[in-house]
C-alpha cells in the first residue's frame, strides 16, 4: 500500500470535537484495491503527523479467493521507518538487504529505510493457493534529523516478544515504546507509543500522558468518552493536558499511537525527509536505477509523475 499516497490521501474530513479532551477527529479516505479496502488516516490535510507517525494505513479485513493476494512490487524508501502489524493473514517481505521474512498476526516487521532501501510485500504462494483473509496495519515513522541517513536495517519481532497485560476486561499489547507499566523491545528513534488493546463491554482504558501527542484509532466497537461516542474506523486526537478515560459500550478494539513531535516533513511518494533536496536526489536515483535491487525480484514500481 505504500506506493499509493497520491490516490489515497484524498480530502478526508478533519473536524474539531466538542469534548474538551479531544482536539481533532480524522475520517479515513478509503480506496478499494482489487477487493482490499485501504483506509488512510495519516497524513491528513490538517494533521500531518501524530508524534513521529506520519502514515497510518488500515487495510482489510478482506477474504481473498485462491490465486489472489497482495502484490506490492519493489519500491524505495528514504529517511523513515515502516512498521507492519498484521491482525489476520500472512505477508512476505523481501528487501535490498537480502532479508526475507513472513509476518504473521501479532508480530512486528520494522524496516529502517535510513539512507535508502527497496522492498516488496507479497502474499506467499502457500497462502495464495487457497482462500485466505488479510487484515492489518502499516504505519510509517519519520526519523529525527540525526537518524535520517542511518544505515538501512530490518528487524523482525515475533508476537511472543511483545509485552502485554490483561486486567478488568482489558487486554493490551505494547508494540512500541513505554507505557502502561510495560516496555517494548521494538527499536525506537524518538519518544514513541504504539499499542493494540481490546476492551470488553464496560471495560475502561486510561490513556497515558507521558508523550506529547496521542491518538486512538477505533478498529471495531463503540467507545465512550464522557457523554461523547467514538465511532468505528475514525481516529481521535487527544489533548495531553487533560485526562482521557475511554469506556467500551461493547467489545471494542483500538490502536493507540503517540510520541513527541519531530517537526514538519517533506513528502513525495514513498520518500519522506526533513530536506526537499534529499527527496529530489532520491527521485533521480530511483529513475536512474541507483537504488540497490531486491534479490530475486525483477519488477519495480516506476516513479509517479507527481506526488504530494
Amino acid at each position: 500500500m505504500s506506493n499509493l499516497l497520491k490516490d489515497l490521501i484524498g480530502d478526508e474530513q478533519c473536524t474539531p470535537h466538542p469534548c474538551e479532551s479531544v482536539t481533532l477527529l480524522l475520517e479515513p479516505h478509503i480506496k478499494d484495491l482489487d477487493g482490499l479496502a485501504v483506509r488512510r488516516l495519516l497524513p491528513s490535510p490538517r494533521k500531518q503527523m501524530v508524534g513521529p507517525f506520519i502514515f497510518f494505513d488500515h487495510f482489510g479485513p478482506a477474504e481473498l479467493m485462491p490465486g489472489r493476494g497482495m502484490d506490492v512490487r519493489p519500491h524505495p524508501h528514504i529517511n523513515l521507518a515502516t512498521i507492519t502489524y498484521l491482525l489476520e493473514g500472512v505477508v512476505r517481505h523481501r528487501d535490498s538487504l537480502g532479508k526475507v521474512q513472513d509476518i504473521l498476526p501479532g508480530a512486528v516487521n520494522l524496516m529502517l529505510a535510513g539512507r535508502g532501501i527497496v522492498h516488496s510485500e507479497r502474499t506467499q504462494p502457500e497462502a495464495r493457493a487457497a482462500k485466505h483473509r488479510l487484515h492489518g496495519l502499516q504505519l510509517w515513522l519519520a526519523l529525527p534529523e540525526e537518524a535520517e541517513e542511518l544505515e538501512p536495517d530490518f528487524l523482525h519481532y515475533p508476537a511472543e516478544q511483545l509485552p502485554g497485560k490483561d486486567s478488568a476486561g482489558l487486554s493490551l499489547r505494547l508494540i512500541m515504546g513505554r507505557g502502561f507499566g510495560l516496555q517494548s523491545p521494538v527499536r525506537t528513534f524518538s519518544p514513541t507509543l504504539y499499542a493494540d488493546a481490546t476492551l470488553q463491554a464496560g471495560a475502561e482504558i486510561t490513556l497515558p500522558t507521558e508523550v506529547a501527542e496521542r491518538a486512538v484509532y477505533l478498529l471495531s466497537g463503540e467507545l465512550e468518552l464522557g457523554s461523547h461516542l467514538l465511532r468505528e474506523k475514525t481516529m481521535t486526537l487527544f489533548d495531553t493536558d487533560r485526562p482521557a478515560v475511554l469506556k467500551a459500550r461493547r467489545t471494542s478494539r483500538i490502536v493507540l499511537i503517540g510520541g513527541d513531535p519531530l517537526g514538519p516533513r517533506e513528502m513525495y511518494w514513498n520518500f519522506i525527509s526533513s530536506r526537499r533536496d534529499r527527496i529530489e536526489l532520491a527521485k533521480t536515483d530511483w529513475q536512474e536505477g541507483r537504488f540497490p535491487p531486491v534479490p530475486g525480484e525483477t519488477e519495480f514500481i516506476p516513479l509517479p509523475e507527481s506526488g504530494p
